[in-house]
């Protein structure tokens, strides 16, 4: 009875239930308790009746604090737009995703998140990151070469980088504890943030703390060098505005977060200290994303501004709202609207020529909402698949808003992953809604069914004949003639392109086809019989067949 201890919380929050997580997160909206004040309440519980007299109060006694301000230093690289040839443009063609005229394939490539080395016997192995900065070090696992980056893409089949910036700045965070660092003292490698230090006060890692208004000129000119080589090379970047990982799940990724109120001179205003979850978690998701407070809208607006200023003059980028974003429909609508708002200031005052390509990646309840919403439709030109899918078992569509992460609901989801006819399925059910918009995955089982039911960005052999990937875009989704077992494309009197089913019904066309087959594993094209149209047509024993008019 005599023995008093502040009382921590360690219910299991690594994986709540969609019920747990709202309650934690309205618990998250308050501050921690701190144990300075349940020492200074011990009086309260336990009184002890005493008479100072004369004798000073600790707190009467005054002393000093003499804490440097340490700003970080800027690494200032000027980036140089360069001109995309026709050839290397990005391009949205019927519905396609297009480079040069021709069918963009390949998957994407993910940047590391906090891993590095400056050990140049494992600097190699900690993957891609192009805002990763190790100072006087070049090369993989250290600051990444950027040419060599769009080689890596080019030598594995990658089509696209799919970029967020990193959990935290500072490498002794890898420990993920919550403590607040001792000193200054960072490591290196240092994952720059796209926010720029302020020089004034001391953020919780030790450096000055961060001008939410102001942006890192090094991060920002890496990504635009980086977009220029795609422009030149015909590759793409997938802009990932935020990074929900900062904001949900271990609160050691929300600890040195630039928008955590004592790490930024801004007033963001999340409560301090912050509400770990279980003593672990934290739930800050639902005061990130609400733009009703003035203050962090106000910031948000000018952030995602800056994402579209900063490639104002390069073509080969996509924007995307968030890495990991599963969250509610407001907050994407304001960000599409301050998208919107954004292109109509920028091509009125001839500030920028160039419409962005804008993602709408998010669960399958916000995007539809925003998919039958015709003003915030209009700016949406491609839909991801990222956060829902369909497999045999059934339809994997968690809520938007929920406080939990894609991970943690696929914890609950038991379904596995979706198959090429499963994607293609949803493919050809949202190209059928909204012919005008490309439909991209991010799932490497997107193949030959995928991009016969109208899915851009397939992943199929490098190798595939160049003249079907010319001819692709030419071709729609053909519904009439597509089943559950039977994905096909077509330009009218002209070509079809086939995966899987025995016969295919030609008797809306006519005249003479020649039935080539298409090697799946190759992409290479061997040219097959002649055939009339006008009725019906057996297959050839093959998964994939591409019929043109001769």
């Amino acid at each position: 009875a005599r023995l008093q201890l502040m009382p921590r919380p360690h219910e299991e929050s690594s994986n709540p239930s969609v019920e747990k997580a709202q309650e934690l997160a309205a618990a998250s909206h308050g501050s921690a308790p701190l144990l300075r004040d349940y020492i200074t309440a011990a009086s309260k519980r336990n009184p002890i009746p005493c008479e100072p007299g004369n004798a000073k109060r600790a707190e009467a006694i005054s002393i000093r604090s003499s804490r440097g301000n340490e700003a970080q230093t800027s690494h200032s690289q000027s980036g140089q737009s360069l001109l995309t040839s026709a050839a290397t443009k990005l391009m949205i063609t019927n519905g396609w995703l297009t480079i040069g005229g021709k069918l963009l394939i390949g998957g994407t490539a993910d940047v590391a998140w906090w891993r590095g080395s400056i050990r140049p016997e494992e600097a190699a192995d900690f993957g891609l990151a192009v805002t990763r900065f190790v100072p006087g070090r070049i090369g993989s696992g250290f600051t990444d070469d950027l040419n060599e980056v769009a080689d890596s893409l080019v030598k594995n089949g990658k089509a696209a980088l799919d970029h967020n910036y990193g959990l935290w700045y500072d490498r002794r965070r890898d420990d993920h504890e919550r403590i607040r660092r001792i000193n200054g003292d960072v490591l290196p490698p240092f994952f720059e943030m796209p926010l720029a230090r302020s020089g004034e006060g001391l953020a919780w890692l030790g450096l000055s703390k961060y001008d939410l208004t102001k942006f890192n000129p090094w991060y920002w000119s890496r990504l635009q060098q980086f977009a220029n080589i795609a422009d030149e090379r015909g590759l793409i970047l997938f802009h990932e505005n935020y990074f929900q990982h900062n904001i949900i799940e271990a609160g050691a990724h929300w600890v040195d977060s630039p928008w955590r109120s004592v790490n930024n001179i801004n007033h963001t205003g999340f409560p301090e200290p912050p509400p770990f979850a279980g003593d672990k978690r934290i739930f800050q998701a639902e005061l990130f994303y609400d733009v009703t407070n003035a203050v962090r809208r106000k910031l948000h607006e000018g952030y995602i501004r800056q994402c579209l200023d900063n490639f104002t003059n390069n073509v080969n980028v996509i924007q995307f709202t968030s890495a990991e974003f599963t969250g509610p429909l407001h907050f994407m609508q304001f960000w599409l609207d301050t998208v919107g708002a954004w292109e109509k200031s920028a091509i009125s005052n001839r500030q920028s020529a160039i419409h962005p390509i804008i993602a709408l990646s998010a669960t399958k309840d916000v995007q539809d909402a925003i998919l039958s919403d015709a003003t915030r439709s209009a700016v949406v030109d491609a839909v991801d698949f990222r956060y829902w899918w369909r497999t045999d078992k059934g339809e994997f569509a968690p809520l938007g808003g929920k406080n939990l992460a894609p991970r943690q609901f696929e914890r609950q989801w038991r379904g596995g992953r979706p198959n090429d006819v499963n994607l293609a399925g949803m493919a050809a059910e949202y190209r059928g809604k909204f012919s005008g918009k490309a439909v991209i995955c991010d799932f490497d089982s997107a193949g030959w069914a995928w991009v016969c039911a109208g899915g851009s960005l397939p992943r199929l052999p490098r190798t595939t004949d160049a003249k079907l990937l010319i001819a692709i875009p030419k071709m729609q989704p053909w519904a009439e003639a597509s089943n559950g077992g039977r994905w096909v494309l077509r330009e009218a009197e002209k070509q079809i392109l086939v995966c899987g089913g025995s016969e295919l019904d030609l008797s809306a066309e006519s005249g003479v086809f020649r039935v080539n087959v298409v090697n799946p594993k190759t992409g290479m094209v061997m040219p097959g019989e002649m055939v009339r149209a006008g009725g019906k047509l057996k297959l050839p024993d093959a998964a994939v067949v591409w019929l043109t008019k001769e």
